[in-house]
This record gives structure tokens, sequence and C-alpha cells, in this order.
């Protein structure tokens, strides 16, 4: 893929992750794209436009009202005059600019002025990430056909303080950037995919769940690979510390049941792969309050509740995708396993695997799979999860095309 020479509009907006700003500009640098970078008032309080020029080998652009600048209608010029624009960090309060059409300084105004696909990295302290107005305006970014890469999870820079709400590394920021502008054919346009990624946590009480060792790198793996292909994809994702795909509709979950009710009103779907750990089971009656040891005391019993089994449901469907993939994580008799889950979930395909202790599988970095079908067995070597990912995308993509 070869796209030095793609013009890349930066804005960085105000927030102690503009510092990963600098870097960023290197590393889109030293693959040949070409940088112009936008600094809004707030950013400028954490980095100076001469250390972002400096690295970026050009102006730095900061006032609306410039009168070099805006001789020639500059913000016009900044915002057609590239091949994408990307913010990073993009701050809560140029979201919401963003989401209610606000342009009161150059940043905001570029953003509203632009036709070109628009990539923000988000960063802000977890509560404001999770606060329902910042929420509501992901939504309608999203909604217009705004990308977004991150946030990530991990401490903040204020002491105490930890959750979702970090800007993604640069080099993951780059990798977002080149999915965006690479121009390989896209022949899953106009389909739509349901994946589903990542653990279930079923709530013991407030503190305490039940979950498994899955990372959710898969899934997400998949999902981006389909998007790539041009897929229309919503990822439905229970906990996990990867940033969300980008160009992909991610639907943040934590429960069985919840994932459930996502993946259905995501229906109808061309495809559906559902690929996350779901547990079989979650507890009947969690506590509303942390249940206490009691010294002397027995281990209190935990009545268990089975769990939706969300890959039948979808099998079975009556607004059934035309293809349905599920994922049998295994410990022994694989095939055999497979097989079985293959007839009783209604599925189309089941990739399986062994996910022993001794495998490395959950959550490792590779994967080594087996694709039961009703035509037979077909058996993949230890693979990268990323190229595990575009080999069932480039199946899904054939499969389709004979339907």
């Amino acid at each position: 893929m070869t796209l030095a020479g793609k013009r890349v509009l930066l804005i960085i907006s105000g927030g102690i992750a503009a510092y990963k700003s600098l870097d960023l500009i290197r590393r889109l640098k030293e693959r040949g794209y070409q940088v112009r970078v936008i600094m809004t008032a707030a950013a400028q309080e954490f980095i100076t436009p001469l250390a972002a020029g400096a690295l970026a080998g050009g102006h730095v652009y900061t006032d609306l009202f410039s009168r070099e600048d805006e001789q020639d209608v500059g913000h016009i010029r900044l915002a057609r005059d590239c091949d994408m624009v990307l913010v990073a960090p993009a701050t809560a309060n140029l979201m919401a600019k963003m989401a209610n059409g606000i342009a009161d300084d150059l940043a905001s105004t570029v953003l509203l002025a632009t036709d070109k696909p628009v990539l923000l990295a988000p960063a802000m302290n977890p509560v404001m990430w999770m606060h329902a107005a910042t929420q509501r305006n992901v939504e309608t970014l999203t909604n217009d056909g705004i990308f977004l890469v991150g946030p990530g999870s991990g401490e903040m820079a204020e002491r105490g303080e930890a959750g979702v709400g970090r800007m993604v590394e640069p080099t993951d920021i780059v990798e977002s950037v080149e999915t965006l502008l690479e121009e390989e054919p896209r022949p899953l346009a106009g389909r739509r995919a349901i994946v589903t990624s990542g653990p279930t946590h079923e709530p013991i009480d407030p503190v305490r769940y039940i979950a498994n060792r899955s990372s959710g790198r898969q899934g997400h793996a998949i999902a981006s690979a389909l998007s790539r292909l041009g897929a229309e994809v919503i990822l439905v994702s229970g906990p996990v510390n990867l940033p969300d795909p980008v160009g992909v509709l991610t639907v943040h979950v934590e429960r069985a049941e919840e994932m459930r009710d996502a993946v259905i009103s995501s229906l109808p779907a061309d495809i559906a792969v559902m690929v996350a750990a779901v547990a079989d089971w979650r507890v009947a009656g969690t506590a509303d309050q942390k249940i206490k040891k009691q010294a002397g005391e027995a281990a209190p019993a935990l009545e268990l509740a089975e769990n939706p089994d969300i890959l039948k449901t979808v099998g079975h469907h009556e607004k059934r995708p035309k293809l349905v993939i599920g994922f049998a994580a295994e410990t022994q008799n694989v095939e055999d396993n497979g097989r079985a889950k293959l007839e009783r979930k209604g599925a189309d395909l089941i990739v399986a695997n062994d996910v022993s202790a001794e495998s490395g599988v959950m959550g490792g970095d590779n994967n080594q799979v087996k694709l039961i079908s009703k035509d037979g067995v077909e058996a993949w070597p230890d693979l990268p999860k990323e190229e595990v990912a575009d080999r069932l995308a480039e199946w899904i993509t054939l499969k389709l095309a004979k339907l």
C-alpha cells in the first residue's frame, strides 16, 4: 500500500495528550505524508506552534481572523486542500462543537467546512468521556459519518484517575489513518455485518464478576477486516482494553443479556460473526452490596442461571443473516465439538480453536483455527490474529458472492 504524498490536516486541540501529537507528526512524516497543522488556543497552552511547525515542516495555523492566512479564505482552503482531517487529541469541547455545528474558531470552522473524511482521537477524563452529553455527541458524530479511534483505557495525567479516556498511541492513530486513506477494492460495499468480541462480565456483586480471559483481539481484528473490504460493521464488544476499530460502529456492553439485545437490535444484516467468548452462566441474584467475608462462616453459595445463547438465537432468528459464523473455543475434541455446534446453533460456519492453557490463544497474539462447515474441515496454520481476520474476511467475501 503506497500512501506517500497523501495530505493530512492535523488539528491539535487542548489537552495534556497534545504532547503526543508531536510524535504523531513525526510518524506521519516518516511514512511520507504531507502534514499541515492547526492548533487551538488551548493546545498552545500545552505545546508551541514552533515545535509543531518544526516537525511538520511548515506554517502552523492558529487564528481564524489572521490577516495573512485569511486573505484567500484560508479556512476553506485548509478544509478542502487535504485528503483527510485528523483531530488528535479531540477534546470533549471540540467534539461538542462538531456535534452541534458550532464554528467559533479556526479548528471548528474548518471541521464544519470540510468535505473530506474526518478521524477523531478522543482524549479526556474518564468521567467526561462517560458523561451522557459526551456519549450523545459521539453518537451524533458517528451517525454523521465521523470516524473515531479510541479512546483507550489506563492511567490519566491526573493523579489517582484511571479509566477510558486516554488518547491512543500515535502508532495506532497512524494505522487508522492508513485504513481510511487506502484505496483497495471494497467487495463488501453495501453489505452489513454484525461482529461480537471480547468477554462478558456477569456481576456477582458491585465489585466482583464472572468472566474469562478473552482479550477481544480476534473479534476486533475481524471487524476491522470486514470494514476495510467496505462492509458497514457494527461491533458489539464486551469489556476489553482495545481501541474501537476505525470506521466501525462499536457498541459497548458488559453482560451477555446486553450483548444479545444489542445484536438483535442491529438486525437485519448480511453477515453475523459471533466471536465473543460469552459467559455461559450468570449469577441468578446479583447482590446489591459487596458480599463480605465473615470469620468462621463458609463461602456463600452462588446460584447460577444460564445465559442466552446469542449464536443460536441469531442462527434461528426470523431476520437471520445470509451468513452466520460462530466461534468455538475448545480445550479438547475440537473438531467433534465444532461439528456438534454447527448443527445445534444453525450456523453456516464454525471457526474452532484450541484455547487450552498451553495453546496461548486466550489473550495471545496468534490463533490456530479450523473452519468447520457442511463441506468439511479446513485447518489453518498458526497465524497472527490479524491474518486470521483477513483470511476469514476473504472467505466471507467469496461465500457471499455465491449466495
